[in-house]
C-alpha cells in the first residue's frame, strides 16, 4: 500500500549500487551497515533489538505494518536500528493489541525507511556480495553525495557499539505481565528457590529478563562496564552475558571482565554476543560473516540433535580456535556449520549463538533456560554441602 503524500527516498549501497522508493517514518539521512532479516514475523521486535544498532534492516517479508506496534513487544525502549527497507508498507494496521501504525512509530523516532524497491534483487545483492555499508535519504537524492558520506563510515568489523546500548545505571528487572509470557507451566517462578543473576548488560532484550524471571530467577542488570569485583559483591548464583551489537572482539572490557569472573566457577550462560565474548575470554577468536544469520528458523544442533532457532548476528566464533582441552562444541548452525554453542568441560560455563528467548513459533531452545537454572542449583547444593 503506497502512503499519501509520497516522499521520494534513496538508498546507495557502499559499492555504488542505487535503488529509488518512497520514504516512511521520518525524514532525513541514515548511514549504517545494510542487513537483512528473512522472518515473516516480528519486525517490531526486529527493529527494537538492540544488537541491530548501527544497522540498516532490509525485511525480506513483502509486506511490513500488517500488525502495527504495540507496547508489549519491545525489546527495547525505542528501534535500535538505523533505518529500514521494506517492499510494500501497511498503513492501517489490524491487529487488536495494535496502538500506533509502523510509519507513525519509525516517524516518532526518527528512524528513516524506504518502500517500493525490489527487496528481493537486494537480499540476492547482500548475499553475494556480503553486508556493506549503505545510506537512506530523503533530503539526499543525489547518488555521488549519498556514496561518499557511505564511503566515510566505519565499517562493522573492529566496531564497538556497546556503550551506545548498555545501561547506565544498575537496576533489578521486574514486570508486572510476567504471566502472560508463559508458554511451559514448568518454567514458572518457584517462590521458595529465588536464584540472583547479574546479567552483564552488552544491549540485552527485555525477552531475555523476561525469561529468566519466568524460570525463578532474580535479575540484576549491570552495565557492561562492570568491573568483576563490583559483580560478585552481589553473591550471584549465575552471571548471564548478553546480546548486543558490533564487533565482540571490540569489546575488551567485557572480555577482560569475563575472564576474571571464570575464576569465580560461577555459573555463568551466555547468548549471542555473550557467547562470543566468552568465546574470547576462552582464548577462542571470532570472524565475520559474510551476510551472518538473521532470521526464524535457522537449525542448530548436533549428534541428530536438532533445534529451530531464530538468530541474529553477524560474528562467530572460529571452531580452530577454540581450546580443544578445555572447551567442547554443543551446537553448529546447520546451514554453514558454524559454531552455535560452546561449554566448558569442566566448568558450569556455556552459551549459544542463537536466541532461546526468541519464540516466533517453536520454543525449542526455551530449555537452555532451566539448564542455566539447574546449573545454580547444583552449584548451590555443592556450596552448602548437599
Amino acid at each position: 500500500m503506497f502512503l499519501s503524500d509520497v516522499i521520494p527516498a534513496l538508498l546507495v549501497l557502499a559499492d555504488g549500487t542505487t535503488y529509488r522508493g518512497w520514504s516512511f517514518g521520518a525524514t532525513g539521512t541514515a548511514i549504517g551497515e545494510v542487513v537483512f532479516n528473512t522472518g515473516m514475523t516480528g519486525y517490531q521486535e526486529v527493529l527494537t533489538d538492540p544488537s541491530y544498532c548501527g544497522q540498516i534492516v532490509i525485511f525480506t517479508y513483502p509486506e511490513l505494518g500488517n500488525t502495527g506496534v504495540n507496547s508489549e513487544d519491545e525489546e527495547s525502549q525505542r528501534p535500535q536500528v538505523k533505518g529500514a527497507i521494506a517492499r510494500n508498507i501497511c498503513t492501517r494496521p489490524s491487529n487488536w493489541r495494535s496502538i500506533q501504525s509502523l510509519p507513525d512509530y519509525l516517524q516518532q523516532h526518527q528512524v528513516p525507511g524506504i518502500y517500493g524497491i525490489d527487496t528481493r534483487a537486494l537480499t540476492r545483492k547482500i548475499r553475494e556480495v556480503g553486508a556493506m555499508n549503505g545510506g537512506i535519504s530523503t533530503v539526499i537524492l543525489d547518488e555521488a553525495e549519498l556514496l561518499n558520506l557511505v564511503a566515510s563510515a566505519p565499517n562493522m568489523t573492529g566496531l564497538n557499539l556497546v556503550d551506545q546500548v548498555t545501561t547506565p545505571l544498575v537496576y533489578e528487572w521486574s514486570d508486572a505481565t510476567l504471566p502472560a509470557w508463559e508458554f511451559h507451566e514448568e518454567s514458572a517462578v518457584n517462590s521458595e528457590e529465588a536464584f540472583t543473576v547479574v546479567a552483564l548488560d552488552f544491549g540485552v532484550k527485555r525477552n531475555i529478563l523476561r525469561r529468566l524471571a519466568a524460570h525463578g530467577c532474580r535479575v540484576i542488570v549491570v552495565p557492561a562496564h562492570t568491573s568483576a569485583e563490583d559483580i560478585l559483591k552481589y553473591n550471584p548464583d549465575g552471571i548471564f552475558l548478553s546480546n548486543g551489537p558490533g564487533d565482540p572482539s571490540a569489546v575488551t572490557e567485557g572480555i577482560e571482565t569475563t575472564k576474571a569472573l571464570l575464576s569465580s566457577e560461577k555459573p555463568m550462560f551466555g547468548i549471542c554476543m555473550g557467547h562470543q565474548i566468552l568465546g574470547h575470554a576462552l582464548g577462542a577468536e571470532t570472524f565475520k560473516l559474510k551476510f551472518g544469520h538473521r532470521g526464524l528458523n535457522q537449525p542448530a544442533g548436533l549428534q541428530q540433535r536438532i533445534e529451530i532457532t531464530s538468530q541474529n548476528h553477524s560474528f562467530a566464533i572460529s571452531p580452530d580456535s577454540l581450546p580443544d582441552e578445555s572447551v567442547e562444541i554443543s551446537h553448529l548452525n546447520l546451514n554453514d556449520l558454524t559454531v552455535a554453542g560452546v561449554r566448558h568441560k569442566s566448568l558450569p560455563v556455556f552459551s549459544v549463538q542463537y536466541h532461546p528467548e526468541a519464540s516466533p513459533g517453536p520454543h525449542d531452545a526455551d530449555y537452555l533456560f532451566s539448564q542455566f537454572v539447574q546449573t545454580m542449583r547444583t552449584a548451590r547444593r555443592l556450596v552448602v554441602g548437599c
